[in-house]
């Protein structure tokens, strides 16, 4: 179970994803500090497999697609288990050749929690953010 009392995308393919884009960005800023052409297209080239790893993470389950998960698969280190048969809205997924089935056909539907009584609102509505 998550620490978190809402799901908010944590996962592996995002933490990987990150991690090796961060190493990335560090060359890439490396190679423009010391006027390196190489560093600069080593970077981008980093760049270029942290997009493909992520990808790759994503299709084989580790990584979540747009909405909601259910409360199950909340936690960062969970599969998701509508990977396989693709993510009805997701990018990725369509380019991979998933998630083009129609909208309702056995999708799963996720569940949003329950407030519980004495549990504090956490979940500021639209517009309130702004400074008086």
């Amino acid at each position: 179970m998550s620490a978190h009392q809402y799901d908010h995308g944590h996962t592996v393919a995002g933490w990987v994803g990150f991690a090796i884009a961060s190493v990335g960005a560090g060359v890439a800023g490396l190679g423009v500090c010391t006027v390196s052409g190489v560093l600069i297209a080593g970077g981008l080239a980093i760049g270029l497999v942290s997009l493909l790893v992520t990808w790759a993470l994503h299709l084989a389950g580790w990584g979540k697609g747009p909405g909601v998960r259910p409360r199950a698969e909340w936690g960062w280190r969970v599969r998701d288990s509508a990977a396989p048969g693709g993510h009805e809205e997701c990018l990725g997924c369509r380019l991979a050749g998933r998630g083009r089935r129609a909208a309702g056909a056995g999708a799963v539907q996720p569940v949003m929690p329950v407030q519980r009584s004495g549990e504090p609102e956490t979940v500021a509505a639209v517009g309130t953010d702004s400074v008086k």
